[in-house]
């Protein structure tokens, strides 16, 4: 049970500094402020270590599964109240499927247990 709860801790930690990273990825405006560009590459170095711990009991598909549906649906969200991005039906809806498929992975697979 502690080993599940850390290793999920783990996994929520490097998608709250992946997707803050993503933040100021797009602040560097392509690498040319300095300032934002530091502040990705340290906030990436965090989020893939805290990455890895998540991985000592956790399997790398589940892992990556769920970094990537919840990376993608908060990285979403930043770029509508941050950048004041529009997203279009068929994006929301495809942010759903793949919400979707992390929920079903989540409750019906036995590899999420392994």
């Amino acid at each position: 049970m502690r080993s599940a709860l850390v290793a999920y801790s783990c996994l929520g930690l490097a998608i709250l500094f992946e997707v803050t990273g993503s933040t100021f990825l797009q602040k560097s405006q392509q690498f040319t402020k300095m300032a934002p560009t530091l502040t990705f590459i340290a906030l990436y170095g965090v989020s893939f270590w805290f990455l890895s711990q998540a991985l000592k009991s956790m399997p790398l598909g589940v892992a990556y599964a769920i970094w990537s549906g919840l990376g993608i649906v908060l990285t979403a969200a930043i770029s509508v109240v941050i950048f004041r991005q529009v997203l279009d039906m068929a994006a929301i809806i495809g942010i759903a499927m793949i919400v979707s498929g992390v929920v079903v992975m989540q409750v019906f697979s036995q590899a999420a247990t392994k």
